[in-house]
């Protein structure tokens, strides 16, 4: 455990093997923790994904986390635990958080963190946990969770440089995209994303904007992968509906895109969002959760309608017709919000403050205070 005057030691446990939302923000807290000097070590699934993405600086330790009575690998964080001492066991995610349970009133603490608004049934035992948004927040405490030992900490996205010329030029040679504008829609192929809306809303707009034909490209993959290529054969836009599977950088695609779509149902928090800004790029987004609480419609982007492909449609009309001033203005501003708030100093800063003031809470010398 942490003597006095030393950084807080994290120790960060997740079930998953594959790459989702939770995954990703998991793989960059842990490294960026690392690469600002914090004492931290991770708990993953040997052999996936995720485990692979790891600093390499990072220890790190595995179980197979099979499921909340996987006494195995409960016995192997506890070994974990008492191998790297950490000070905060900080779980992601349903499997791990039932998995590990630690005795209230002594070290560590088990910081639960949440991305949605899950049912609590296997996250009440937690010490204390932290949301990524406001209405997460506000949905624990609402559930009976202890107000003073629920946070908020927002997500951050990388900054990543322009993307060359030449190699967007590529990316258009091998979609067929040469002189066209271009709509994105990036993310798992899952029905609370609204996939089928983007594409009805797509349908209804002209063939060509700007007096360029208008092309959609879609990032990502999932179980409804056949069903909405489908789709866009009985709308009648298959010719201008491109699939590019999933992309471990989508820097590129966000580059690319003269309008990014969020068109989800439902969104938590929204981290296409956070990356589409980082990338400098157009934000339309339907009035989700997330998208609400972090876009400000007309400001840093524009907010459609929920689960409305003709309202969706008219929005995207209005950010198709943007004149350049008002169309840098408001990708300026996206900009500016995710390098302010959003950025990985701020979130690391955010989260090792956290992690001292459940440290002081636990050793009885302070109180919580850490809130984004």
């Amino acid at each position: 455990m942490t003597g006095e005057g030393k950084p807080p030691r994290s120790l960060h446990v997740i079930g998953g093997k594959a790459l989702g939302g939770a995954e990703r923000f998991f793989i960059r807290l842990v490294n960026a923790l690392a690469r600002h000097g914090q004492p931290v070590a991770a708990v993953t699934v040997a052999g996936g994904e995720i485990a692979r993405a790891i600093d390499p600086a990072v220890r790190q330790y595995h179980a197979p986390m099979l499921g909340v009575w996987d006494l195995y690998s409960r016995w192997k964080i506890n070994r974990a635990i008492a191998d790297f001492r950490p000070d905060v066991v900080q779980t992601y995610m349903g499997r791990a958080t039932r998995i590990v349970r630690l005795p209230k009133g002594s070290m560590p603490v088990h910081l639960a963190r949440l991305g949605g608004y899950y049912n609590l049934k296997g996250y009440r035992h937690a010490h204390a946990w932290v949301g990524n948004t406001h209405g997460i927040h506000d949905y624990l405490t609402a559930h009976g969770l202890p107000a003073n030992r629920v946070h908020t900490i927002g997500n951050f996205v990388d900054t990543p440089p322009r993307v060359q010329p030449a190699m967007l030029d590529a990316l258009r040679v091998r979609f067929g995209l040469e002189d066209c504008r271009v709509m994105l829609g990036l993310g798992r192929l899952h029905p609370n994303k609204g996939w089928a809306d983007l594409l009805d809303a797509f349908a209804r707009l002209s063939a060509s904007s700007r007096g360029a034909p208008l092309h959609l490209l879609m990032v990502g993959d999932g179980p409804l992968r056949k069903d909405l290529e489908q789709l866009s054969g009985q709308l009648g836009v298959a010719s201008r509906v491109h699939w590019a599977g999933w992309q471990n950088d989508p820097a590129p695609y966000y580059q690319l895109a003269d309008v990014f779509v969020c068109a989800s149902v439902h969104e938590p928090l929204g981290n296409v969002i956070l990356e589409a800004w980082a990338n400098q790029a157009l934000v339309v987004s339907t009035r989700a959760q997330g998208p609400l609480e972090l876009m400000g419609d007309g400001v840093n982007g524009l907010l459609a309608p929920l689960a409305d492909a003709a309202g969706l449609a008219e929005v995207l009309r209005t950010a198709l017709a943007l004149d350049d001033e008002h169309r840098a203005r408001m990708i300026e501003s996206g900009y500016g919000e995710v390098t302010r708030h959003y950025s990985e100093a701020a979130i690391v800063s955010d989260y090792t403050a956290l992690y001292a003031d459940l440290l002081n809470q636990s050793t009885g010398s302070g109180a919580g205070r850490c809130s984004r």
